[in-house]
């Protein structure tokens, strides 16, 4: 089984990290498209719940629209990918006082999942940044990627935590028991990248089960929910590849193992 995982992480490692970067935006790049299409609604909608007039409502609809697709365009196209991921988790942040996330604890803790995915990337763009200054002697320079890992690592399996059942069904007890011992390696980074990639395969099947939104009409309120739901996990599983890639970091349990 460590043969067959180290060949697939050999054969993946090339194109693993475009697939995880595409994913990972998969929810701002929906977002920012339905901002452009959904203009007016929008507008609309945070005028009248903020009494900010039309004019500010525009801007914040603007700002959103270009900001999401733009920091996308640059880490698809890996371009000030840093700048890119600031101007996401300003995005993160407006949208969660705007729409009064923070005040829905499973909106929030998706909010703070999607940062969790920023901060790997952040983590892969330092890496490729020092990789251009290779055999330079540095002091330390890896601390702040390694915290980046564990900070994307803890805040990733918060998305986990929103889709536990509290029935005592055979499937949910099953569902939450498994889901809940692969989130724990993944955060303490122990087998963190077979871990992270059962957490792949786990969330691929509960996202197109649960949130099929094409088999639903669009004109239904549930359509847009369920759309919502599946880019949202999309985004998890880009980040949860990216620990894939990327692995653990420094601060984890498979490199104190290694120390050991």
């Amino acid at each position: 089984v460590g043969q067959r995982r180290m060949l697939f992480l050999r054969v993946t490692k090339h194109y693993l990290p475009h697939v995880a970067r595409l994913c990972l935006v998969s929810t701002f790049l929906e977002d920012g498209i339905r901002m452009w299409f959904q203009w007016t609604e929008q507008s609309e909608y945070i005028d009248s719940t903020w009494s900010c007039g039309r004019f500010l409502a525009t801007i914040f609809v603007l700002l959103n629209l270009l900001g999401q697709l733009g920091g996308c365009v640059l880490i698809l196209s890996r371009n000030f990918v840093q700048y890119a991921c600031f101007g996401l988790f300003g995005v993160i942040a407006l949208q969660t006082v705007a729409y009064s996330i923070l005040w829905d604890l499973k909106f929030l803790m998706r909010s703070l999942a999607l940062g969790g995915g920023l901060l790997l990337l952040l983590a892969e763009s330092r890496e490729e940044a020092r990789s251009v200054f290779a055999g330079v002697p540095s002091l330390g320079q890896s601390s702040p990627k390694h915290l980046l890992q564990l900070g994307g690592r803890v805040l990733l399996v918060l998305m986990f935590m929103t889709l536990l059942h509290l029935d005592l069904s055979l499937f949910s007890v099953l569902h939450n028991l498994v889901g809940t011992a692969l989130v724990v390696l993944v955060a303490v980074g122990l087998k963190t990248k077979l871990a992270a990639l059962t957490l792949v395969a786990w969330l691929l099947c509960i996202n197109f089960y649960f949130n099929a939104f094409w088999t639903v009409a669009a004109y239904k309120p549930i359509h847009d929910f369920l759309k919502y739901d599946f880019f949202q996990t999309t985004s998890v599983i880009g980040g949860l590849l990216l620990v894939v890639a990327l692995g653990p970091g420094g601060v984890s349990m498979d490199e104190k193992k290694k120390e050991w």
